[in-house]
């Protein structure tokens, strides 16, 4: 099926990529800058006017599995959410402003983004319209996969001319893992990995934000980098070819982020919702995939695999051994439970976040 695919689409996919014109880098540094104030700006501006319809609509109702959770953020609740949504279109409108929409893998990063908020928007949707508590786990990791699939086999086809397409590229030094097609499928499980790793962070004001702009920035660079021959010569890491034009969504959603951080941060006036933390999550690893940094992405994006980490572990003891090494997981809400003020848990994972992008874009210079 991978491989019927493959050969049925490429020749469409090709003849996208065929009319991206190289003029468009001339100006992309200065394009990256403005799709990035752009977004900050129509957060800022029509922020309001969202939050505002989104109270009249959807509020978060806090109802987790913990008694203790929900006494502790009961505060939190009728906070209007679906926040996500005026972000998302932020970044949608900024790169329709800026990007070259000639080039494929902005096309692609796009419909991705798209796909996964529409993903994201119907389980809000369900959980403030119905008494159910979103799309059951099967259907939304489903959606999901089937978007990371597709994902995946149109970057293979976009780059299957390079000779190191379909191969996984090590952080450090200068080894790589050939897939081949089979990248579609290691695609496809960075995108969901990385989109439900945002989600699973989105837990207290400000955290996900937060994050997102230090990960979100480096991610900008290293596929800034990737898509610029001489640069991508420098730090040894792989040049694809008109990769640079996702920089400008990648910007896009950093702008988009500072603007709903003004409203996001404690307390939150607007939560994010699956209809910002799937896209988010979303377009970080499409800018991973697309300039072949999966592995750095890890690295730069640490917490988002920490808090995912937390939640297998803590599932993993409990089912093994009846006890959990977490008071609650994500591991946010172990330091929640432990009493620590929220503004305190927030900043020390941003902290944390500026770090690891650091040394994510450190990470190229040794190679």
């Amino acid at each position: 099926m991978l491989f019927w695919l493959l050969q049925h689409y490429g020749h469409l996919l090709e003849s996208v990529s065929a009319r991206t014109t190289g003029d468009s880098r001339i100006f992309l540094t200065g394009r990256v800058a403005a799709a990035s104030v752009t977004a900050f700006v129509l957060s800022i501006v029509f922020g309001p006017l969202a939050i505002r319809w989104l109270k009249s609509r959807f509020r978060e109702r806090i109802a987790s599995a913990s008694a203790t959770l929900n006494a502790l953020h009961a505060s939190k609740q009728e906070t209007p959410t679906m926040g996500g949504l005026f972000v998302m279109s932020a970044v949608l409108l900024s790169t329709l402003i800026w990007g070259n929409l000639q080039n494929a893998f902005l096309l692609l990063t796009l419909s991705v983004g798209i796909l996964l908020t529409a993903i994201g928007a119907a389980d809000d949707w369900i959980k403030q319209r119905t008494t159910r508590n979103g799309l059951t786990a099967r259907h939304k990791l489903a959606a999901q996969i089937i978007v990371g699939v597709v994902a995946g086999i149109a970057v293979f086809v976009l780059q299957r001319t390079d000779p190191q397409a379909g191969a996984i590229v090590w952080p450090i030094g200068s080894g790589e893992l050939a897939l081949g097609p089979w990248i579609a499928l290691w695609i496809a499980f960075v995108v969901v990995g990385s989109a439900n790793g945002v989600n699973l962070t989105d837990g207290l004001d400000g955290l996900a934000a937060g994050c997102t702009v230090f990960c979100g920035a480096a991610m900008t660079t290293l596929v800034y980098i990737s898509g610029h021959r001489e640069l991508s010569d420098y730090f040894g890491v792989p040049h694809v070819v008109d990769s640079g034009e996702v920089a400008v969504t990648l910007a896009a959603l950093v702008g988009a982020m500072l603007g709903f951080l003004w409203f996001n941060c404690h307390p939150a006036d607007v939560f994010m919702g699956d209809a910002g933390s799937l896209p988010t999550g979303g377009l970080l690893a499409m800018a991973a995939v697309i300039s072949r940094q999966e592995l750095l992405l890890v690295i730069v994006g640490g917490v988002f695999v920490v808090e995912t980490l937390s939640v297998i572990l803590q599932v993993s003891c409990f089912r093994l051994t009846g006890r959990r090494p977490l008071r609650c997981s994500p591991l946010h809400n172990h330091f929640v439970f432990r009493g620590d003020h929220e503004n305190r848990i927030v900043t020390r994972f941003w902290i944390a976040s500026a770090v690891l992008a650091i040394i994510g874009i450190a990470c190229l210079k040794l190679r």
